[in-house]
């Protein structure tokens, strides 16, 4: 018989559907709560945010960078306005999870695992060995909650499953690393003028330091992956209104 050590032996736990459901549900009211509060400080692009807490890095061509850090969690944030483009046409091309290898060119791998209810979902995301360095090799196990806010405001929050969790719904594969992935996602308001507002926010626990290289590579990042995205739904509506 083949013994295995417990030194070498990763914890997995095997949770019910309706378990999950409900722990997924708990975490992802503060994700979104926390999504909100960072989207609200100050809407206007072109402010200092100097208030707040949030340090501006860049402005390139009306798309605000900032980040924000407390203890040894890092928290990007950008920011943008997309004229003639709804919340809801923005969403459903942020949402079209087949589609995000298009926007960011470092994903290797996005699809659903399981679909909790029509608003909740886990996701597998995976990134190759030739993505940018914080993301190589990585893999992410995350839930996706999509909810609508009384004023019209689309929030999807996403966020990782804890390690045990995750190594049960889908264990991790020999070469990946599991991601440093923190509470993320997108806050899309909605404007009068048919337009919206969009805030992505990003968070990471390096644990302690994050060299200004990092800072400096992980905006190009956000810079390209939005510029993408935005390209892409303004495609689509220029398509739908064809």
């Amino acid at each position: 018989m083949r013994s295995t050590s417990p030194a070498t032996c990763s914890r997995s736990w095997s949770i019910s559907e309706d378990s999950l459901r409900r722990y997924v549900f708990h975490a992802s009211e503060n994700c979104i709560q926390e999504l909100l509060s960072a989207s609200d400080s100050d809407r206007s692009v072109e402010s200092s945010n100097v208030n707040d807490g949030w340090k501006i890095l860049a402005i390139d061509n009306g798309m605000e960078i900032s980040k924000r850090r407390s203890g040894s969690l890092h928290t990007f944030r950008s920011r943008w306005l997309l004229k003639s483009v709804s919340a809801q046409q923005f969403i459903t091309v942020a949402n079209a999870i087949d589609a995000a290898k298009q926007w960011d060119p470092d994903l290797v791998e996005a699809r659903y695992i399981k679909d909790l209810e029509e608003n909740l979902s886990i996701i597998r995301l995976r990134f190759g060995d030739k993505s940018k360095p914080l993301f190589r090799n990585q893999e992410f196990i995350v839930y996706e909650r999509r909810e609508t806010m009384d004023d019209g405001t689309l929030v999807v929050a996403v966020a990782p499953l804890p390690k045990e969790i995750a190594d049960g719904l889908h264990p991790k594969q020999n070469n990946a690393v599991r991601g440093l992935l923190l509470q993320s996602g997108w806050v899309v308001e909605k404007l009068e003028d048919g337009s919206c507002m969009v805030t992505c926010i990003v968070q990471l626990d390096p644990a302690g330091w994050l060299p200004k290289c990092f800072v400096n590579s992980f905006n190009t990042k956000l810079v390209m992956i939005i510029e993408n995205l935005k390209n892409q739904v303004l495609a689509c509506s220029t398509n739908g209104d064809a």
